[in-house]
């Protein structure tokens, strides 16, 4: 994880200088919008690979962070991984439906929130199940 920690800060890096560079060469007042946009940036970078960095310290190396490592280090089983399913959906359609409550009225959040509380309930038993509901 220690590649991906330092490609992280490295765009974090990267966008902060940036934001610094736009924020004194294009300050005029009316530019705000940009500077904050470059800061999240900054922060989407930082946040995860700082956390990344954290963690790589504290975990075994894996064989793509060792140099000494061969092919035959990095064979086996990958991992598992979850198979296709609806609840993502679900969950953005409720969650879309909660956001364009603020536009066309509140009597929107109900059905979204319905589907986001069935979305969550869904995923939960789905994962715990291992297949699909």
């Amino acid at each position: 994880m220690r590649i991906e920690a330092l490609f992280l800060l490295g765009v974090a890096a990267f966008f902060g200088l940036v934001g610094i560079l736009y924020w004194f060469w294009a300050y005029d007042g009316t530019t705000s919008g940009g500077t904050m946009m470059l800061i999240g940036t900054t922060l989407l970078g930082f946040i995860p690979g700082s956390y990344y960095l954290w963690w790589s310290r504290r975990m075994k190396p894996r064989p793509e962070d060792r140099t000494d490592a061969e092919m035959k280090d990095g064979a086996g089983v990958v991992g598992s991984f979850p198979s296709s399913s609806i609840w993502p959906f679900v969950l953005g359609m409720g969650l879309f439906l909660m956001v364009l409550s603020m536009v066309f009225g509140l009597w929107l959040i109900a059905p979204g929130a319905s589907l986001v509380l069935s979305a969550a309930i869904g995923v939960t038993v789905e994962s715990r199940r291992g297949g699909t509901i």
